[in-house]
């Protein structure tokens, strides 16, 4: 499973990963980062299934695991480019956090290897009091 998602964060040590499945195959995978506050990292939907509902329902499962966990906010970030993220993530609630942008320059090592990034990061954030009203909930494995 590793192979086919990355799970770039699987050594990380701070949070976990939920995977959604298509019967024994993986579809996708979101990191809760258990910080304060908590963050929704390392969204990945398999290019067959996006535009399908993965990453809402990958999303919804976040909330849940740290609405069960005593968190009431969530953060997330997202590149100032990435169009599609910021659709999503508008969709489900998720709005400014107040935060500047943040440029992220250089080589980060993960668990697959060194990756260079060159972006500008956005914080959003969502008060997971309403996450019940965005609509259905998946159902998480961890």
């Amino acid at each position: 499973m590793a192979e086919a998602l990355g799970l770039a964060r699987l050594d990380q040590g701070d949070g976990f990963y939920l995977v959604a499945w298509d019967g024994d195959r993986p579809a996708g995978h979101a990191y809760l980062a258990l910080t304060d506050p908590p963050e929704l990292q390392d969204v990945e939907v398999v290019a067959g299934y996006r535009r399908r509902g993965v990453g809402s329902a990958l999303t919804a499962a976040v909330e849940t695991q740290a609405l069960r966990r005593g968190f009431d906010r969530l953060r997330v970030t997202v590149g100032v480019d990435n169009a599609a993220a910021q659709a999503l993530y508008r969709t489900l609630g998720y709005e400014e956090a107040g935060l500047p942008p943040r440029r992220v320059l250089g080589t980060v090592m993960i668990r697959t290897g060194p990756l260079e990034v060159d972006d500008t990061l956005l914080t959003w954030h969502k008060r997971l009091a309403d996450a019940g009203r965005q609509g259905g909930r998946a159902t998480p494995r961890t």
